[in-house]
């Protein structure tokens, strides 16, 4: 059992750097780092884990509860395996994927059997049929990071098949380089250090969930952004949460509530600027100066391009929020300084380009970018990092290497890589053909977790010849593989841990020996890279530790000595934890832009903030224009499916992580992932509290456990990603276990991002009265 929620620390207590063991610490613990949080842990004479976060940590993540799961043997992958099928047969497409057998290989005929199979596929069809699949929140750590790990031994393999951009801001991130020209509204935003002490109006479309703030790339010692709005609010700032869920901003925030239909933020927002325009109450010097194409997009605002001016009256049709609200809430961001918040889940959706684009938009008319506490940000409440200052220096990282193969994917589009090849796709500007895999090789990230249309990705993976996965535990990931190689946890493994919003990096001592046969990446990866001959590329003749020294070293010696840490790799090791110096905590985002914008020209065409783009336009693209604009969904036969579904975050893991964990079991219902809805719709389709439903779309169907709340506006209900994938009853439902991605649609937000759309779909919820089929997403023998 973890002691991890127990922590009550006020948010200025013990809010140092610190070095060394804390008082009170375990004697026999190990320091740690998580994304969830630092943290110690021992391991008891029962075997059991002992986990204390960090009393320096002023807000502890619950998500700690969930840690001792992952020693556990339930659901550990012991031993390689191999399907059976592929075993007996060879190589090859085989629709048995993901329910076959597999069968127990040892370690020294694995290794040469798959080393064969990378020569096979290198030499029949080139490195460009191999797809490298890998996602970088499987650990903390800067070596045994799975990413970077795979990605460099496939770049000394010769190359490999490629993904771009992430699931969550694939639409984020192409817009931004076109409208701002970078990222730095994500990577780098204003701190909440700064809107804590000069905001007066939060205007937050998709609010700032506090669940979401638990987690952070690279970890995080310091839990802070509760805090930081809270004090915020008691200071004065007013706050308004623009979405279908009241709980997207905390209670203790009193925020006014808008809940409009789900996917419309856009048509709301240009009613918003249509208001500043009309009543003359926008920035025009700010407009003039800064940006680029504002009477471009003015005009289509006002109706003066041929479409519907996009008045209060005609957004209230879209979105459902008063014409006499949205009007009065125009003239209110005026009149303080005032932050356009924008979570990373708006641009998630069909057309997710339309809203971000929308809302810096609005932030431009308001002619409030620049300013100490106002302007826009994209992500607050995203991530524990996001807001927290950032390091102006980069942290202990391991090369890549460079890939010389150019093929590569919108991460979103794995499905249509394997079912399709040969196959144009459009992206960027650009028409590009999806090469043939036939060799699939993941190391951390579960695809049948973050991927959509789950029963569409199980045909997707039949089509390969292999596929290879390094897996902990036995997720759907690993049930649809034919080699699956055991990797260690964190907990199993020494590295280092830090994040560039962070205050500390962390010595992460290793807390157990591996389970069963576990090995980690790098020890798998060295193990086939000799068999292939490319041994010394790979390793360079270090070992883990070796790399952690050198990583560490190279690190510390070629910082300016205003950053450099005093201590060596022996000290910070027998130390624990070092701090980082020199986070960025007061600055605002576009402060030189704002002061001159041509001597600090933003990197895009005009040099300006592009409300019309030229690029984009000349794209030619019907579903994303040159201007923002209100894209209505494609239809989802609303009659047949009349609730709008949002499958967001969980507050009880991270993604799909440790799902068999304390905090994760203890929020499921009857077994099965809590899915809330409205008492009105419930009560229409003669749901209670606690029942089993089905829950149905145009692609699939799962079942959940229901759960009332007003708190979810009416017409939609809310199921959290990352439940096990669990397809073992398929003539009850395409998932017992109640992933969402069983019924959100495979489709990209548009031709410019091919982001990810996952998070809203069209469904229908019905009581299930059938004999419950058993869960058998964990635990399953193999």
């Amino acid at each position: 059992m973890s002691r991890a929620a127990s922590n009550g620390a006020d948010d200025t207590a013990h809010d140092g750097d610190g070095t060394g063991p804390y008082p009170d610490a375990n004697p026999h613990a190990h320091p740690h780092s998580s994304h969830w949080g630092a943290f110690d842990a021992a391991v008891r004479p029962d075997g059991s884990l002992d986990v204390t976060p960090d009393p320096r940590d002023p807000h502890p993540a619950a998500l700690l509860r969930n840690v001792p799961a992952a020693l556990g043997p339930r659901d550990r992958v012991l031993t390689p395996h191999v399907r059976r099928g592929w075993l007996e047969h060879g190589p090859g497409p085989d629709p048995a994927r993901g329910t076959d057998g597999h069968v127990p290989v040892p370690w020294d005929e694995v290794i040469p059997l798959l080393a064969r199979e990378f020569d096979r596929v290198r030499t029949a069809h080139g490195n460009r049929a191999i797809f490298g699949g890998s996602y970088g929140w499987g650990s903390a750590g800067r070596f045994h990071h799975a990413q970077s790990q795979i990605h460099r031994f496939l770049n000394c393999l010769g190359g490999y098949t490629r993904s771009v951009n992430t699931y969550s801001l694939g639409a984020a991130t192409t817009l931004l380089r076109h409208v701002v020209g970078d990222d730095a509204p994500i990577s780098n935003p204003t701190p909440l250090s700064v809107l804590a002490e000069n905001t007066g109006l939060f205007l937050c479309f998709g609010g700032m969930p506090a669940k979401n703030t638990q987690v952070n790339a690279g970890g995080i010692s310091r839990h802070r952004a509760p805090g930081l709005l809270r004090a915020a609010r008691e200071r004065g700032a007013h706050f308004i949460l623009v979405s279908p869920l009241r709980d997207d901003l905390a209670d203790e925030l009193d925020a006014e509530w808008l809940a409009p239909v789900p996917g419309t933020d856009t048509a709301l927002m240009l009613a918003l600027c249509h208001v500043l325009i009309e009543e003359g109450r926008y920035d025009a010097d700010f407009c003039r100066r800064h940006c680029e194409g504002f009477d471009t997009f003015a005009g289509h605002v006002l109706g003066r391009d041929g479409s519907a001016a996009k008045t209060p009256h005609w957004a209230e049709e879209i979105c459902g929020i008063p014409a006499a609200r949205i009007a009065t809430l125009a003239r209110e961001l005026t009149e303080h300084r005032t932050m356009i918040s924008l979570s990373w889940s708006l641009q998630r959706a069909h057309r997710g380009e339309q809203p971000l684009w929308a809302g810096i938009a609005l932030a431009c008319l308001l002619g409030q970018i620049g300013l100490p506490g106002g302007g826009f940000g994209h992500g607050y409440g995203a991530t524990g990092g996001t807001g927290a200052g950032t390091l102006p220096y980069k942290l202990p990282t391991l090369d890549q290497g460079t890939n010389p193969v150019p093929d590569f994917i919108p991460v979103a589009r794995i499905a249509d890589l394997l079912l399709h090849p040969g196959e144009e796709f459009d992206y960027d500007g650009g028409r590009h053909t999806y090469p043939d895999i036939r060799l699939v090789h993941w190391a951390g990230g579960n695809p049948f977790h973050h991927h959509q249309d789950l029963g569409r990705l199980r045909r997707a993976f039949a089509r390969p010849d292999t596929v290879v996965v390094h897996e902990p535990h036995w997720t759907a990931t690993a049930r649809h593989a034919d080699i699956v190689l055991p990797a260690t946890t964190t907990l199993e493994r020494d590295d280092i841990g830090g994040a560039k919003q962070d205050t500390a990096l962390i010595a992460m001592h290793r807390v157990a020996d591996p389970v069963g046969e576990a090995r980690d990446d790098y020890r798998i990866l060295s193990d086939l890279a000799g068999e292939l001959g490319i041994g010394h590329a790979f390793t360079q003749g270090r070992d883990a530790n070796g790399w952690l020294e050198h990583l560490y070293e190279s690190w510390r010696q070629g910082l300016p000595p205003e950053y450099a840490p005093e201590e060596d790799f022996k000290s910070f090791w027998r130390a624990g934890r070092i701090p980082l110096r020199a986070l960025r905590e007061q600055r605002t985002l576009y402060a030189g832009f704002r002061a001159d914008p041509d001597a600090a020209a933003l990197p895009t065409p005009s040099g300006r903030i592009e409300l019309y783009s030229a690029t984009i336009a000349s794209y030619g693209y019907d579903d994303c224009p040159g201007h923002p604009s209100w894209l209505p969904p494609e239809p989802a036969e609303p009659g047949a499916y009349p609730l709008h579904l949002i499958a967001n975050n969980p507050p009880t893991r991270l993604h799909s992580q440790l799902d068999q964990g304390e905090l994760s079991a203890s929020s499921k219902v009857r077994g099965r992932e809590p899915v809330r809805m409205h008492p009105d719709d419930a009560a229409a389709r003669g749901v209670r509290d606690g029942d089993v439903v089905r829950i149905r779309s145009t692609v699939g169907s799962c079942l959940a456990g229901a759960v009332l709340s007003d708190a979810v506006r009416p017409g939609v209900v809310q199921l959290s990603t990352g439940a096990w994938f669990d397809p073992s009853a398929p003539e009850v439902a395409t998932c017992v276990h109640g992933n969402p991605n069983a019924v959100t649609r495979d489709t990209g937000t548009s031709r410019l991002a091919q982001g990810c759309t996952g998070q809203l779909a069209r469904v229908e919820v019905e009581r299930y009265d059938g004999p419950l089929p058993a869960v058998r997403a964990h635990g399953l023998s193999h």
